[in-house]
């Protein structure tokens, strides 16, 4: 798992770049754009170089080889969903007992968790210890009932995208439906107004503009996976690619 606390020297440094960056947006912005970039570029090897030196549980690093770390997420590609709370709804459904149909003042109802969680980008970059709150996806199956058979998920989302999750990678308890970021909402090029979030893997796994969560007995490669991104997609092996 990847939801660690960030580390108070991670903190710190998070908290110099940001700084920073706003020092330099009040000075001026002509030359806020030029220096912001050498800024940004410095503090990013800094925070790289202290998440390098800190492990998970595990004994992994926690960073993943060939990242980069970033105070905050890129809004990275995908065909936008309907931002609208009113018109969200989320099916889960396929081998389970009770198919549910959760609009989002119901998605609110189930029990929320807010959860600091590493993500990692298949570009590079990674966010370390980003504020995340929404629903367990194990609790959604302990309510749904998923069947004995279900071997793995296949998350929808909007314009017909999908992508393939082990089933035990995605009921691990640092997997989440998730609806704001940092205490926020989440903004439309982060997949307002629900996501899927799967900390363990490449972040193209957790489905932005979410409609979906289907369990499924065998493996179902998704848009990018049919397109020649890697199956599992873990980022300490450097699966990026199949």
């Amino acid at each position: 798992m990847t939801s660690l606390p960030a580390d108070d020297e991670l903190e710190r440094t998070l908290r110099r770049l940001r700084e920073r960056r706003r020092f330099l947006q009040l000075a001026g912005a002509g030359t806020a754009v030029v220096a912001l970039g050498g800024v940004g570029f410095l503090l990013s090897d800094e925070l790289s170089g202290v998440a390098r030196a800190e492990a998970l549980p595990d004994g992994r690093p926690r960073l993943p080889p060939g990242q980069r770390v970033l105070d905050q997420l890129r809004p990275m590609g995908g065909e936008p969903g309907d931002p609208s709370p009113g018109a969200f709804r989320l099916r889960v459904h396929g081998l389970v007992e009770r198919e549910l149909q959760l609009d989002f003042a119901g998605l609110l109802a189930l029990t929320q968790v807010t959860l600091p969680l590493d993500v990692h980008c298949v570009t590079g970059w990674s966010v370390l210890g980003a504020e995340w709150t929404g629903v367990r996806l194990a609790d959604l199956a302990a309510r749904a009932g998923v069947k004995p058979e279900a071997r793995h998920v296949v998350f929808e989302a909007a314009k017909g995208y999908t992508t393939n999750v082990r089933l035990a990678e995605a009921l691990r308890p640092d997997a989440l439906v998730a609806h704001r970021l940092g205490g926020s909402p989440l903004g439309r090029a982060n997949g307002a107004p629900v996501r899927g979030v799967v900390p363990g893997l490449y972040f193209w796994k957790s489905a932005k503009w979410l409609t979906g969560v289907r369990f499924v007995a065998r493996d179902e490669p998704g848009y990018w996976e049919t397109r020649g991104y890697h199956n599992h997609a873990d980022p300490w092996r450097e699966e990026r690619y199949g």
